[in-house]
């Protein structure tokens, strides 16, 4: 079985004794956090520094997922790894993968996904922890640029399906900011037009509860490329609010 390893981290992992399946699995770390049983399997995602980089290693056990692709399940590990292909192809800024692969075991279905680990970034969810204390230029450079990331998912079209907070990772820029998104296990094609993109963007919404009115129409115009007052991000407003109060309403 052919297993991925990225060109530039391939001399890292060969001086660690770790270019290979079974030495990525065996290899002893502290998980950062409890194991993820939902699936009758489990799944683990632990932290790794080598000189001075560092990474994430997710190892899975019988943790599967069906999909059109394998319709009779197949580790969640893979439909995530060829999501950041695919990102990468279309030029979705997202997580890199350092290595994939997977293994059958005595009837185990093992998988491996080591990304790059996104130091020195920040998740949306911490920056809105401190939202008040952020400048206004700030929140408005942050506000675009989510407006702006949306749109360009959506314009590869591609739908984000958890597009969380805590899956938005942003670093300072100059005055601006840069974007990449995580957790790309449910991405899929956008088919439904306006229905997916209101579908994807609203939980975002719905989570930064931070954020007013006047946040929000800030990062539609961003999104829909046109002035904050126009009548196009006053349709998207109320189309968002529509859906976020049914799900509110659950």
């Amino acid at each position: 079985m052919t297993d991925f390893l990225a060109g530039a981290e391939r001399g890292l992992l060969e001086r660690n004794g770790l270019a290979d399946f079974d030495a990525l699995w065996n290899l002893q770390l502290d998980a950062v956090d409890e194991p993820n049983t939902s699936r009758g399997g489990w799944s683990t995602v632990f932290r790794m520094d080598l000189e001075g980089q560092g990474f994430y290693l997710k190892r899975q056990s019988n943790y599967l997922t069906r999909t059109l692709h394998s319709p009779l399940g197949e580790p969640s590990f893979a439909r995530e790894f060829r999501n950041i292909q695919r990102y990468q192809q279309l030029g979705i800024p997202a997580l890199e993968a350092v290595f994939f692969g997977e293994r059958k075991v005595a009837g185990e279905r093992r998988a491996i996904l080591m990304t790059r680990a996104l130091d020195g970034w920040n998740d949306l969810d911490s920056l809105l922890e401190h939202w008040p204390q952020l400048t206004h230029a700030q929140q408005q450079a942050i506000l675009r640029t989510c407006g702006q990331l949306a749109r360009q998912l959506h314009a590869a079209r591609q739908v984000h399906g958890c597009f969380y907070p805590k899956h938005i990772f942003l670093q300072a820029d100059g005055e601006g900011y840069r974007a990449q998104l995580i957790d790309l296990e449910k991405t899929r094609p956008l088919l439904l037009g306006q229905r997916d993109r209101v579908k994807d963007i609203e939980p975002l919404l719905r989570r930064a509860q931070v954020w007013n009115a006047d946040d929000v129409r800030t990062l539609l115009a961003a999104y829909l490329e046109q002035p904050v007052e126009s009548g196009l991000v006053d349709a998207w407003f109320e189309r968002l609010n529509v859906r976020r109060s049914h799900k509110e309403s659950r």
